[in-house]
């Protein structure tokens, strides 16, 4: 288990608060409420192994889809949380630079495996480092980073073995931001994540862009098969559904200023945030979790900042209305 704090723990809220009889709304996690439609796939993938020519055609798909050049390395993984933590066997010991606050995971996965970890709060602070690591757009303040000044950073990191770690696992919100497009060049590692997005992160499946040298031994590590077969159809959908992504993004658009809106009538600060989800500040945050959890509303927190709380996107009328209801 990871000691890291996240979202999505249903388990411990029901502990904490028992079982709403309503049921959860779960708003603690940066994962779509309006899922892509999975449709039957062929019962040939339940149980054959994956298929080689399968997973190439996922590999096409999803570097078509980001924006990669064309034959540019990429491996799919059982979610990007296991490449995270096989990143620092790519600079064992290294100096590590990680742009924060940020996703948790980062720094405790280096620091795991013997890395000199700090955390920094500006490019500037990275100088010294041999590997910088962001998230872009940041979880959970939404902070982007010009694509300009990554592409410089990984040019000034690749000379002298360096490395810069992209982590894009919201990037589907907003494209323009993403460095895909720089993918294969030395120095840089994107990661790309799927089921958030898509809002099917229980399928575990996500991607890593970058040059020959980190994403051969990626491969090597996560070794044959790591995605199942049906992980690998339900992808090839999806990825390939550009106009069910378009339609998408207008949608939560949308429902991201709504939330906005409400939450800024409830007398909470707006501190930035996604299409998914929106970081808020409020004096009484730590009561206003604790009476939305009584409530059947799992928000997060952040105990290390306690005026702040993350609320994902409600989903539909029932959801808004729910929760409009609690905070009023």
């Amino acid at each position: 288990m990871s000691m890291v704090p996240h979202g999505g723990d249903l388990a411990a809220a029901e502990a904490r608060w028992g079982r709403p009889a309503q049921g959860w709304l779960d708003l603690s996690t940066g994962i779509n409420p309006m899922p892509y439609p999975v449709r039957a796939i062929d019962p040939a993938a339940w149980h054959r192994l994956p298929q080689h020519d399968r997973l190439h055609r996922l590999l096409e798909i999803a570097r078509a889809c980001y924006g990669a050049p064309a034959g540019t390395p990429i491996i799919a993984a059982p979610g990007t949380q296991i490449l995270i933590q096989l990143l620092p066997r790519l600079r064992p010991g290294a100096r590590v630079a990680i742009l924060g606050p940020t996703y948790g995971e980062h720094a405790a996965c280096w620091a795991a495996e013997g890395a000199a970890v700090a955390t920094v709060g500006s490019l500037e602070e990275a100088a010294a480092a041999e590997v910088v690591v962001l998230v872009n757009p940041n979880n959970p303040d939404g902070r982007i980073v010009d694509s300009a000044r990554l592409r410089a950073l990984a040019d000034d990191l690749a000379p002298r073995g360096g490395l810069l770690v992209v982590d894009e696992a919201f990037a589907e919100v907003t494209p323009w931001a993403s460095v895909a497009a720089e993918a294969g060049r030395p120095g840089l590692l994107i990661l790309r994540s799927f089921g958030k997005f898509f809002g099917l992160a229980g399928i575990r499946l996500g991607f890593a862009l970058g040059a020959s040298a980190e994403i051969d031994r990626l491969a090597r590590w996560l070794g044959p098969w790591a995605v199942p077969g049906p992980a690998i159809e339900i992808g090839i959908a999806a990825l390939s559904d550009r106009g069910w992504q378009d339609e998408t993004r207008a949608r939560l658009s949308a429902a991201a200023d709504r939330l906005t809106g409400l939450l800024a009538a409830h007398g909470f600060a707006d501190r930035g945030g996604t299409d998914l989800f929106r970081l808020v500040e409020h004096p009484q945050a730590a009561r206003v979790w604790d009476r939305l959890g009584r409530a059947g509303i799992l928000v997060r927190p952040f105990p290390a900042r306690p005026p702040l709380l993350r609320f994902g996107l409600p989903g539909g009328e029932e959801g808004f209305a729910r929760l409009a209801a609690a905070l009023g």
